[in-house]
């Protein structure tokens, strides 16, 4: 049986209902769907051996991004966020996205920059030219000490070497390349580096100082296009106001900065869910926008000849289904086999889309009713909550602020008196 991403009325289900869809779906076992569905499914005891001077474990929502289509496949996205509005917005753009064959996607090999700085050089440029003479040398002592990596076809590839100005003075960069297949490769890149450190100081006569993993991560890109009807979007002066939005992100920082975080909320959410290091791919994204000089949109809208509306995004993406949290945590774990990649690459593909969907999701919403109507009818439920409302209120008093448009504690609290007087 073919399993589709599209769940008709998936958010008007309980959520128990929804994890029964979930478990159907990704081939979960009884004991990870009842894991899942616990308030808090972190032992502390591992808690303990995953950070330091822990006291205790802070949750957050985990919810289903659906409807998503990628490269002829179906995917639902476990996402965790605090933000109201992300996981609706990227189901509900990932619709609209499959009318039109949904998501196409792209990506170079999981390749890591790993840096090794060298200092007090009496000429740095005869210095580079010493380092390049013992490329080989230097990948294989680099590849000797991840023989395992190797064998799984990874493993340092090739060396670059930069002389760089400074405040203090000249710096030699040698930069090792290293293939990490399906881990993120922050570990084994910084093990690489150090081990080859010796070599180069021996070569150059130089100091190093710095020996360590890049997060720009210009060598391992992720792709994401996609095409959307007009009228699924909503119209011609829709389609026209989504290009002019894109157009300004390009253009202006400020506007850039916004435009980038809406994107993110989706990749950033589904990352989160999968034990992966969201501040590296944070880091290198908004990097990856400022690296021409001038900070820019990593996703672009234009309006095609037909009148229909065309996506795109670029991104560095360093992910991974293997090391540190993805295999500690239990929630990480069964939300990678919901997820269902079989690669580093696939998976860094994957959330290029959810990306390009949240940004689309974002700019829609700007180009017409507004960014606040949606977001604040879910933002009205959290405020019903700072409130004191029960459960069995929590919707009742959103619904009435969202139709006042009067969302604030102060409302909350006279609708929940008013209600609870009634009764």
């Amino acid at each position: 049986m073919v399993k589709s991403s599209v769940i008709s009325g998936f958010y008007k289900l309980a959520p128990s209902e929804r994890l029964a869809i979930v478990k159907d779906f990704a081939g979960l076992t009884d004991e990870e769907t009842c894991l899942i569905g616990q308030t808090c499914a972190l032992p502390l005891d591992v808690a303990n051996h995953m950070v330091e001077n822990v006291i205790g474990i802070f949750p957050e929502p985990l919810g289903i991004g659906a409807n998503f289509l990628i490269n002829g496949q179906d995917y639902l996205i476990p996402m965790a966020t605090e933000e109201p509005s992300v996981i609706a917005a990227a189901s509900y753009a990932a619709k609209i996205v499959r009318e039109s064959g949904g998501f196409h996607t792209s990506s170079t090999d999981p390749v890591m920059i790993g840096q090794i700085q060298v200092v007090k050089l009496k000429n740095a440029n005869e210095a580079k030219d010493k380092v390049l003479a013992i490329k080989e040398t230097i990948l294989k002592k680099a590849n000797d000490q991840d023989s395992s990596l190797v064998h799984h076809g990874g493993g340092a590839r090739d060396i670059g070497v930069r002389v760089i100005d400074t405040t203090m003075g000249e710096m030699l960069i040698v930069e090792l390349y290293v293939d990490c297949r399906d881990a993120m490769g922050a570990n084994a890149v910084n093990t690489m580096a150090e081990v080859c450190s010796p070599l180069i100081e021996q070569a150059t006569g130089g100091r190093v100082c710095l020996r360590i993993l890049s997060n720009l991560a210009t060598k391992r890109l992720v792709r994401a296009t996609c095409t959307v009807s007009k009228e699924a979007v909503g119209g011609e002066a829709i389609v026209e106001g989504i290009a002019y939005a894109s157009a300004f992100a390009q253009a202006d920082p400020y506007r850039a900065a916004t435009h980038n975080k809406g994107a993110l909320n989706g990749i950033i959410a589904a990352v989160l869910a999968t034990g992966n290091d969201h501040r590296a791919i944070e880091a290198g994204a908004h990097a990856y926008a400022a690296i021409n000089g001038r900070y820019t949109s990593f996703s672009k809208w234009i309006k095609n000849a037909n009148g229909d509306l065309e996506g795109s995004i670029e991104l560095p993406m360093a992910v991974g289904l293997i090391g540190g949290a993805v295999r500690t945590h239990p929630i990480a774990k069964i939300c990678m086999k919901i997820l269902g990649v079989k690669s580093s690459n696939e998976f860094g593909e994957v959330l290029a889309a959810v990306g390009l969907a949240q940004n689309l999701a974002a700019l829609r919403a700007l180009s017409s009713e507004g960014i606040q109507r949606g977001h604040m009818s879910l933002h009205a439920r959290n405020i019903a909550i700072t409130a004191g409302a029960p459960t069995d209120l929590v919707e009742t008093i959103a619904k009435r602020m969202s139709a006042e448009r009067m969302i604030n504690v102060n409302r909350a609290k006279e609708i929940l008196a008013e209600l609870t007087n009634k009764s």
